[in-house]
């Protein structure tokens, strides 16, 4: 992700080092490689080796652009030592799953005008099990968050578990863009991408072009063109909709059926030709019986 940001910035007319990165990695391996990838690619970046719960490399860094992509469903993470966290300011996350752990860790580090985004699994839009409902209701109350997508499955080659995009936006009035307070975008993208092989499914190019300019005219952006709601895959929600869903944040609920497709056959043209079809079919049925029957008894089979 980090690579990939520095590319954007490059394909926007920006040069390297025009951000600071900071990240976190527990692993060991993992916290090597990733700094040997950055090294190779000349990109400077403060990675710090350590548990982000309970040894937060940072915790005085306020960030404008967070990314992310936790692991799913921890339940593992030793949460019952952090009950007192300063971070949980939306609620105590449950000690058997991290989820809200990751989002109000990735909430508290954003900067006043900040914004991020991050993977999470689909439990995370609708769980009410040992007060993840409560915090995601705190946060949505709080008009923290910007924007959800659904996406497809099987588009990780580590895990099966359906996973979703949130969005998150710390002042959702800072003038950059339009004053989104009180709403919230909902993209449901189950049903975009193809099938890479038989287990793998990969998002196009336009797919995610798709998403994104969705998402930019939404949220008002310069040359993103108007934006408008599109049935079976898009809505933007006001605050009181999402309160009758019980602050249930799953895109399925609010973006309706897509639209049926016009169809300028009469009723009785097409019983006509549908009832054709049908004679024909039925004819060709008989003939293919007929000849089945033929040749089995042709082997002395007949019946």
């Amino acid at each position: 992700m980090f690579v990939q940001s520095e590319e954007f910035i490059a394909a926007h007319g920006g040069k390297l080092g025009d951000i600071s990165i900071y990240g976190q990695e527990s692993n060991y391996t993992t916290w090597r490689l990733a700094k040997m990838n950055l090294a190779i690619r000349g990109i400077e970046a403060q990675i710090a080796h350590g548990d982000t719960f309970h040894n937060d490399g940072y915790p005085d860094v306020k960030a404008d652009y967070i990314l992310a992509n936790p692991p799913f469903n921890v339940s593992d993470w030793r949460g019952e030592l952090l009950r007192g966290d300063k971070r949980w300011q939306y609620g105590v996350p449950p000690a058997g799953n991290a989820n809200f752990a990751w989002v109000q860790h990735i909430v508290h580090h954003l900067a006043p005008t900040g914004s991020a985004g991050f993977v999470l699994a689909n439990g995370s839009m609708s769980s009410n099990q040992s007060g993840e409902g409560e915090i995601r209701r705190n946060l949505i109350e709080a008009d923290i968050v910007d924007c959800m997508v659904a996406l497809p499955g099987q588009l990780f080659y580590s895990t099966q578990i359906p996973a979703c995009l949130w969005f998150l936006a710390r002042n959702r009035k800072n003038h950059r863009f339009r004053d989104r307070r009180g709403q919230l975008l909902f993209i449901d993208a189950r049903k975009l991408g193809v099938m890479a092989d038989r287990t793998h499914r990969e998002l196009t190019d336009e797919d995610i072009a798709r998403i994104a300019k969705t998402y930019h005219a939404w949220r008002g952006e310069k040359d993103a063109g108007e934006y408008a709601d599109v049935p079976g895959f898009c809505k933007s929600a006001t605050l009181d909709d999402i309160r009758k869903h019980g602050h249930v944040l799953t895109p399925g609920r609010y973006v309706g059926a897509e639209a049926a497709e016009k169809d300028d056959e009469s009723f009785e043209e097409k019983m006509q030709r549908l009832t054709a079809t049908l004679g024909e079919q039925r004819d060709e049925a008989a003939k293919l019986d007929a000849a089945i029957a033929a040749n089995l008894t042709e082997l002395g089979y007949g019946v």
